[in-house]
């Protein structure tokens, strides 16, 4: 079993998510992706959050259409932050091959994150790469997890300039944000008034 896991706040998924997905489903043969919704992102430390419930709701939402895509509660149900390290050791006791996706500014995180070269010896990386960018390792990446470029499988991607922040930005002035967000995911924020108050950001 081939799987990739795309891990991220999804506050909310969106379109971006579902096409970097299915990039690394395409050019890396997996056989699932699984969409891991944090249950407390660490790194957003210092801003709202939509509750963890709604997220996970929102990510079904996304992918209920999708026969290749999963979405594990495994974070969501942890108590404490979550750290990708430990969700992948956990998740690689199924056996088979794993990759971790992810855009190509993790790079240059990475040396921020707990255990980062534990998390690249459990999983390769699916990286995406956007035109113009080139598929350059970041030097402090390298310093961190020695031997990481043998670890990269690069995915090639169209650009797609959408992010959750301008997202949520979007609806809050009552914009129409439907060209990015899956049909169902619109729905659901309608249905739950999501991202109407100033203080989501």
């Amino acid at each position: 079993m081939r799987t990739g896991v795309l891990g991220g706040t999804f506050d909310p998924p969106h379109r971006g998510h579902l096409r970097l997905a299915e990039a690394a489903r395409a050019q890396l043969a997996l056989d699932r992706v699984v969409f891991m919704p944090a249950g407390d992102p660490y790194r957003k430390a210092g801003r709202r959050v939509s509750p963890r419930d709604v997220r996970l709701r929102l990510v079904e939402a996304a992918v209920a259409d999708l026969p290749w895509a999963d979405v594990s509660t495994l974070e969501i149900d942890r108590s404490g932050p979550s750290y990708t390290d430990e969700t992948l050791a956990v998740l690689a006791r199924e056996g088979g091959d794993w990759w971790f996706i992810a855009g190509a500014d993790v790079l240059r995180d990475l040396p921020h994150w707990r255990n980062p070269r534990l998390l690249v010896e459990i999983a390769r990386l699916a990286v995406a790469v956007r035109p113009p960018a080139g598929r350059v390792v970041p030097a402090e990446a390298l310093r961190a997890v020695p031997g990481i470029e043998g670890r990269i499988d690069w995915l090639e991607m169209e650009p797609l300039d959408v992010s959750s922040t301008a997202l949520r930005a979007r609806v809050r002035g009552g914009a129409d944000a439907g060209e990015w967000l899956p049909e169902r995911v619109r729905q659901l924020i309608d249905e739950l008034g999501l991202y109407r108050d100033t203080a989501s950001d």
